[in-house]
């Protein structure tokens, strides 16, 4: 039952070239980013990652697109990143865009067992009529193009078939964990942790504070440790390291004057 692994390196120490990955975050928010450097750090290429976004600025899995090692991106935002635009125009890299809705339901429902359901989102777009442009060929063109989607109607409206999505691990980041693998998350930073973690058969957890079991109230937990195999506790200045995307400030204006 006790799922703690010593480091970030021996907990993604099986993830083979060419695996499929889940990983959580949003922006720069609950990104498991100590997990991402351990992965850079053994060489592992040929990744298919499913993530809202593929990193902003140089973090997250920025770190591992702009080493080469990502070959695939199933994603609802591609937002700022330059050096992600720059390897799917030239080729080098597979995008499957959808609706950042569809998306969360897609990894929930992996992880619950569903293999597909109907959502209207996307009807009546390239999303279920296909010809999106997966891979480009370097020189303008389209090496592959998303296929068509079946399209059903019920009760008058339209709804498209949506896969669900298994992945072979999983890297999420929780602001407290037990032994178990019992997690919460923060605020904003549970964002597509809790998904991430179930559509993936092996999860792996970096948490920022690791507890002992029993001392987090059963209420209180976000995702059940069933979810999630490997806990990795983040050391201190790991856990405080949050960057922000943007900062956005308010010109501070003179105070008045008494008797102004």
């Amino acid at each position: 039952m006790d799922k703690v692994v010593a480091s970030a390196a021996r907990a993604v120490a099986d993830v083979a070239d060419g695996a499929s990955i889940a990983v959580g975050g949003f922006g720069l928010s609950g990104v498991p980013d100590a997990l991402i450097a351990a992965l850079r750090e053994k060489g592992t290429g040929g990744l298919h990652v499913v993530s809202n976004n593929c990193g902003a600025q140089d973090s997250g899995l920025a770190v591992l697109l702009a080493a080469g090692r990502i070959s695939r991106v199933t994603g609802s935002y591609i937002g700022g990143n330059k050096e992600f635009a720059r390897q799917y125009l030239a080729g080098e890299l597979e995008l499957e865009l959808i609706p950042q809705g569809t998306l969360a339901e897609r990894l929930r429902a992996g992880g619950a067992g569903i293999p597909a359901f109907y959502t209207p989102a996307g009807v009546g777009t390239l999303v279920a009529e296909g010809g999106m442009p997966w891979r480009h060929d370097g020189n303008g063109g389209v090496a592959i193009a998303s296929p068509a989607k079946e399209v059903r109607d019920f009760d008058g409206t339209p709804y498209v078939l949506e896969r669900s999505i298994r992945t072979d691990f999983a890297l999420v980041r929780a602001a407290k964990g037990d032994r178990h693998g019992n997690l919460v998350f923060n605020k904003a930073a549970r964002n597509f942790n809790p998904l991430a973690a179930m559509a993936g058969r092996i999860t792996i957890a970096e948490v920022e504070e690791l507890v002992e079991p029993g001392a987090i109230d059963p209420d209180h937990v976000h995702l059940p440790g069933i979810f999630v195999q490997r806990v990795v506790a983040l050391t201190p200045e790991q856990a405080a390291d949050k960057r922000i995307e943007q900062r956005t400030v308010t010109a501070r204006t003179n105070p008045r004057k008494e008797g102004s």
